[in-house]
């Protein structure tokens, strides 16, 4: 058969199978296509890439070959003479080596330092834990629970040998991660219910929820800051007080729990009226066909929208500010009150600027793999 095969091959040259030009596929191709398509596109296609190979230049001459990262501290004073004269030409990223301790930790006991960095570490292995789908049972209370537990005795303190640490003295990144995986944490079972209350056939329910979700929707977050701040005490009991961070992590999570309540009720919408059709024809209560029916598909139907909320409330935190808490933007910006590191506000924005970018990619990225995995199993 191979021998009658070649020799058709033979006889007929244009029988055998050929890999297509070059020019038609592949990368060149689609540059071709899409980046020298004319003499329009080729200008703009030059144009933009002397730009960004001027910017990408620019800026590594500016982050790296001209930068400073460290100078000499005399006296507890930082001499950074050194900085400014440079002139803007390169970063002085000394500011951020002297100064990295309190972006991050802010004005914990500095000998303690230790222990908001470990509850960091163990907030990123929750975040891991919580991302691999095996735990996704109830294995996964109890870890949060020895983790959260794990996390409050190394930030107050008080046991095992450990000095108390007053909340007044937490700052820095630790307060950022609790107030968006507490926040989003409890936000998100409240949202769920409040999607199904506002979808439900009772009016009391569902004008309650309405309104939950307007009122709160109605508002920025920086007002509700501000009376969980002032006005929230007024209404507790004579001798009764909460301290500024639950407040405004309750405050957090109202708000966020009433714009992941639209999300979620954006979902429950888009499922087709045949779900439930069919659900009720299986004979499932109502909590049985919303449990294993309904929630599972709205859920992964809104998983974009629902990390895009999740993100910017991420980096809503920064706006507890109003109220006196020193979260990692606003640790940052105290860093440079200083008088001898004035003027380097762009090395320390581009810090904490990286911090929030690794939290927020990743999330980015882990939301694109679920949501491709849902979907193929979706699809079998």
């Amino acid at each position: 058969m191979s021998d009658i095969t070649l020799n058709a091959a033979a006889a007929n040259p244009e029988a055998t199978p050929r890999n297509p030009p070059v020019a038609t596929t592949g990368p060149i191709a689609w540059v071709r296509e899409n980046l020298f398509s004319g003499w329009l596109s080729t200008a703009v296609t030059l144009l933009l890439g002397y730009l960004i190979i001027r910017s990408v230049v620019g800026f590594v001459d500016w982050a790296f070959i001209n930068a400073i990262w460290s100078v000499p501290v005399v006296n507890g004073v930082a001499q950074t003479q050194s900085c400014r004269e440079l002139h803007g030409a390169g970063a002085c990223w000394a500011v951020v080596t002297e100064k990295h301790r309190f972006m991050l930790f802010g004005t914990y006991p500095y000998d303690e330092h230790w222990r908001p960095a470990i509850v960091c570490v163990l907030f990123v292995a929750l975040y891991i834990v919580s991302a691999m789908r095996r735990f996704w049972n109830w294995t996964l209370i109890p870890i949060w629970a020895v983790m959260l537990t794990l996390i409050g005795i190394l930030m107050w303190g008080g046991v095992f040998g450990l000095s108390y640490v007053p909340q007044e003295r937490w700052g820095g990144l630790p307060i950022t991660l609790i107030l968006a995986t507490f926040g989003l944490a409890f936000a998100f079972p409240l949202s769920i219910l409040v999607a199904l209350g506002r979808r439900s056939n009772l009016p009391a329910i569902k004008v309650l929820c309405v309104l939950y979700v307007e009122l709160i929707r109605g508002v920025p977050l920086i007002s509700l800051l501000f009376m969980a701040s002032v006005m929230f005490p007024l209404f507790l009991p004579e001798g009764m007080n909460i301290d500024k961070l639950l407040r405004a992590q309750i405050a957090i999570i109202l708000f966020a729990g009433a714009y992941l309540a639209e999300v979620v009720r954006g979902g429950l919408q888009a499922l087709p009226k045949g779900q439930y059709e069919a659900a009720d024809a299986m004979g499932l209560t109502y909590w049985q066909k919303t449990g294993l029916i309904i929630l599972p598909q709205a859920l992964r139907l809104v998983i974009p929208p629902l990390v895009n909320t999740f993100i910017g409330f991420f980096k809503d935190t920064s706006l507890v500010l109003i109220i006196g808490i020193f979260d990692l933007l606003t640790a940052g910006k105290t860093a440079i009150v200083e008088p001898a590191w004035q003027g380097f506000g762009v090395e320390v924005y581009v810090f904490v600027g990286l911090i929030y970018l690794v939290f927020c990619f990743a999330m980015s990225k882990y939301s694109q793999a679920l949501e491709t995995d849902l979907n193929r199993h979706s699809r079998r």
